[in-house]
């Protein structure tokens, strides 16, 4: 449910930067966010081939930057070419290329509390999400207020 409300704020050009432990659901949030932005095909982990590519109502890339040793690496890989604005990124352990993030990124942090609890802390950074994490903030509201019924 929270992937899809975040999912309802983003537009292409946007960079998600997903971080958390092993196992946390950083795959499990982009899935979500895919199905929530009309990807039909099933969304699994990049971490192999580093890169995925959706369509939606956005073309969507999903990025997964573990196995990279290094930033120069994914610098060497065309990093900057794979954040085109016509695109929707998301980018699993983006904690780790933080340097090379563009200045508007969302930043997802899931934290595993138990098997079946996880907390999600959204931060968006930039001038470009001033308006639109309000409505953003509204909208979990809103949903968290529904959940605890």
């Amino acid at each position: 449910m929270i992937a899809a409300t975040v999912a309802a704020a983003l537009r292409p050009g946007d960079v998600v930067a997903l971080s958390g432990d092993l196992g946390a659901g950083k795959t499990c949030f982009v899935q979500g966010a895919a199905a929530a932005l009309g990807v039909r095909e099933p969304v699994t982990s990049p971490t192999f081939v580093l890169v995925r590519e959706y369509d939606g109502i956005y073309p969507i890339r999903h990025l997964d930057v573990y196995r990279l040793g290094n930033l120069q690496e994914l610098t060497d890989l065309g990093f900057e070419e794979l954040l085109d604005p016509s695109i929707l990124v998301f980018i699993e352990w983006g904690d780790a290329v933080g340097p090379l993030l563009p200045d508007d990124t969302v930043e997802i942090v899931i934290r595993a509390e138990s098997e079946d609890v996880r907390l999600i802390d959204v931060h968006a950074r930039g001038a470009g999400w001033n308006h639109r994490l309000a409505g953003l903030s509204d909208a979990v509201a809103a949903w968290r207020v529904e959940d605890t019924r």
